[in-house]
This record gives structure tokens, sequence and C-alpha cells, in this order.
């Protein structure tokens, strides 16, 4: 099959895109994944643009919030994407809320345009280019090759929300594609593979990937085994809420599989010193008056929680940093059989790679599942606060069964990462989900007020 005539050269610049930048400017603040939602898109920049497949285009593009350009063209500082977009001569009603639009001038005028994912020929595609290695323009296509991947597998789009896009092929592997790039190593990429070395047997080894060299080195995609038959740590615990059950058995199980985990990451990652206590309570402090300022509910109890920060510069400075998970709640674990898995170790993809590919407390990931407990126990109510506290307590326990050190013991700590995590979840809500901000409101109340 040779290439179509219409698509555009992979150096195009952006005055030959016509009116498809002003498309993507409508249609990228829609998306799920898109980060800048409170912030206009003034301006958009394509950064790179492949010919990947005939009537697919892969491009990286660089949403602008009111920025000027640097000398010479460079783009401002923003928010780049990964999108592939199909191209076809004529609409077709199948393409749904796929369909981005139809380009009126330009190189592409008269064609319509779409979200390629959710194209089952141009997945399978992108799975047979990934069971290959190769390049496509700057393009960089990789895989594991003690790992083959069958031909033929099914595409399935996950419609679930996240700050990816994911495909399931054949209920056998799962790709995650990322959307937000920064430069860099994915920490989805690095942290699985290294684990794998590790004989870590709780996160599943990535078996293919895909790269840019253009305009900057970045991770865009990894394919990993894909646990059909698991389920994950949230919808096992409503399910346990909606029966009346209890989860402390699963929550200390979860809490020896965290400890393995951070076991296995400071084995694989140089370990850092412990000391660094002032330094994170600044950090912690600025991320408050930050979030502050973006959401004035949170303003009446800043007084209360500077206050957990503060007592960091006097507490037991705790275990020593280390790479960890980043991102860990409920959502992020699964549960096949007897065992638990993690995954998703892209850390929070609001916070620069650099940082999320650091080194910081294993607490913060203890924090962000306690965090996640309270959320489960307040999906319905009568809300249940004595089962969340129940969980705490087990899931800690389990930890400290396999760690070595008891996370309950360090509460200083505790109560510090635990605060910033709710101010995090504040933030994001109020951007994302406003009728889900009561919850971390609750905690910040908790928080600030009786500091527990």
């Amino acid at each position: 099959m040779t290439k179509t005539a219409f698509l555009l050269p992979r150096s195009a610049p952006a005055e030959h895109m016509g009116s498809l930048t002003g498309l993507l400017r409508e249609w990228l603040p829609r998306q799920r994944w898109f980060a800048g939602k409170d912030r206009p898109v003034t301006d958009l920049w394509v950064l790179s643009m492949t010919e990947l497949f005939p009537r697919c285009l892969h491009m990286l593009v660089h949403a602008d919030h009111g920025g000027v350009p640097a000398p010479g063209g460079t783009p401002p500082a923003g928010d780049c994407y990964q999108l592939l977009l199909g191209v076809r001569e004529t609409p077709s009603p199948r393409l749904g809320r796929a369909l981005i639009g139809q380009v009126q001038d330009g190189r592409l005028a008269g064609r319509t345009v779409y979200d390629a994912l959710h194209d089952p020929r141009t997945t399978q595609l992108l799975l047979e280019r990934l069971r290959r290695p190769g390049t496509s323009g700057p393009l960089r296509f990789e895989c594991d090759a003690s790992q083959p991947v069958p031909a033929g597998l099914v595409p399935r789009l996950l419609d679930t929300e996240q700050s990816n896009s994911s495909l399931v092929y054949g209920d056998e592997y799962i790709l995650k594609v990322f959307r937000r790039i920064q430069p860099g190593v994915n920490p989805d990429l690095e942290v699985p593979g290294a684990l794998a070395a590790q004989g870590c047997h709780r996160v599943p080894a990535p078996v293919a990937w895909f790269c840019t060299t253009h305009p900057f080195q970045a991770t865009l995609g990894v394919l990993q085994p894909y646990l059909r038959d698991a389920s994950d740590g949230w919808a096992l615990a409503l399910d346990a809420l909606a029966a009346g059950d209890d989860f402390t058995v699963q929550a200390y199980a979860l809490g020896r599989a965290t400890a393995e985990v951070h076991l296995a990451l400071a084995s694989a990652f140089p370990v850092g010193v412990p000391g660094e206590n002032g330094r994170t309570a600044a950090a912690m402090t600025e991320r408050l008056t930050a979030a502050a300022h973006c959401v004035p509910a949170l303003q009446p109890f800043v007084p209360g929680l500077r206050s957990a920060f503060a007592a960091l510069t006097t507490c037991d400075p705790g275990p020593p940093a280390q790479r960890i998970h980043g991102d860990l709640h409920l959502g992020q674990v699964l549960r096949a059989g007897r065992e638990w898995f993690v995954i998703d170790f892209e850390g929070e993809p609001s916070r620069p790679l650099s940082e999320r590919r650091s080194a910081h407390s294993p607490v913060r990931d203890i924090a962000g599942m306690l965090r996640s407990f309270d959320y489960a126990a307040r999906q319905r109510r009568p809300w249940r606060p004595q089962w969340a506290r129940r969980c705490r307590e087990a899931y800690c326990a389990g930890y400290a069964a396999r760690a070595g050190w008891d996370p309950r013991k360090k509460h200083g700590l505790l109560r510090a990462y635990e605060t910033d995590r709710a101010v995090y979840e504040v933030l994001y809500e109020a951007r994302h989900r406003p009728d889900w901000l009561p919850v971390p409101m609750a905690a910040i109340e908790r928080l600030a007020v009786r500091g527990d």
C-alpha cells in the first residue's frame, strides 16, 4: 500500500496546517486527558509530525496558554500532547465522538480528521509496528525480544477516565499511549523494567514501547501484559462497601505488597538519605499557597495545614528517600486471585517528569493509599469513616510486617504527606470534578483542625 499524496511532509510547520490547528484548539480542551482545562488555548504549535500509516498522522503539538514565542520561533512554556489523527476524504457517522472536524484550508483542506485511536484499523497497525523494532521518522519502536507478541490481536480502546489513552489487545496486552509528553524517560517504562530485573512479580514488565527523538527525546507509549481476570482495588473496595463487608484482610495484603514493591525499588535505584524534611516542608507549603490561591475554599484552613508541614522540620526524618510509585491509590492496584499487583508508575502527570523520577519518602505512597480508603468510604451515604479507619490500620500493619518499620509510628511524616496529598486532591477536583470536592475538603478540615 502506498502513502497517499494529500498528507503533509514530516516537518510541516503550523502555517501549512490551515484550519486544523483551529479545530484542535477547540477539541483538545474537551478531552479527559487535557491538563489545561482552566486555561484557554491561545495558540497551537506543531512540534513534530510523521505520516505513521497511510491516512494517519502522528503529531506532537504544543498548547500555548497565553505566552509569547521566544526569538527564533521557539514555542513558549506550556504543554505538549501526543495525537494520532486519522484523515478521511469524507466524514462517516461511525466516527462518533472520535470526530474532530473538517479542515477548511491548508494542505488538508476538505478532509475530515478524527482521533485515530478509536479506529481499529489504525490500532491494529500500531500493534504490528510495536512487534517489529524500527523507526518512522523521529519515532523509534522497540521491544523485548524474549517476550514475542503474537500477531492479529483484536484491539479495543478502554473507555475510562484517565490522563492517558489505553488499548487492550486480545485481552492479553495493554498499550498505554501517553498524551501529555515531557522530555525524558517516562517512569512507566523505566520502573517496571527495573523491577522485572529485580525479580519483582508485583509489576507487569514492559514487552514493547515507542519513543521520539524530535523535538526532544521522550517516551510515547508502553505495551505490557494485561491481567484479564484482575479487578482493580477501587472496584473491589466499593463492592465490599456496597455489600457491607469488611476489607481489612485485603488491605493488610495490599500493605505487604506495597512494602515488597518499595523494597524492590530501593534495590533497583539509588537510595537517598534521611534529613531532607526541611526542603520537603518548604515545597509542600509552596504547593499549599498556590492551591489556596486557585481554590478559595482552602484559605480558612491554611494556618492549620501549614502547621502540619512545619512539624516536618522537628519530627523523625523517617526512612531514606527512594524511588516510589508517586501516585498510589486503589485505582493503581489490581487483584488477581489472591495476589495484588501494582500498575501505572507514571506518577502524578501534572508534576514535572524530573520530580516524578527523583527519590521521595515512601511515606508519600502510603499516604496516597490511605487517602484512597477515605475516598472509597465517602462514595455512598451514609459515609463509612470507621470502614476507612479499619482499612487504614490494616494497610499500615501489613506494610510494617513486610517493611520492618511501622508508618503509624511516623505520625508527623504521615500527617504531612497525607495533608499534601489532600491539597493536591482539592486542586484536582476543583479543576476536573467539582462534585467530588467535598471528599478531600472533609480531609482538609480533619487534618487542619485535629491533625490526625
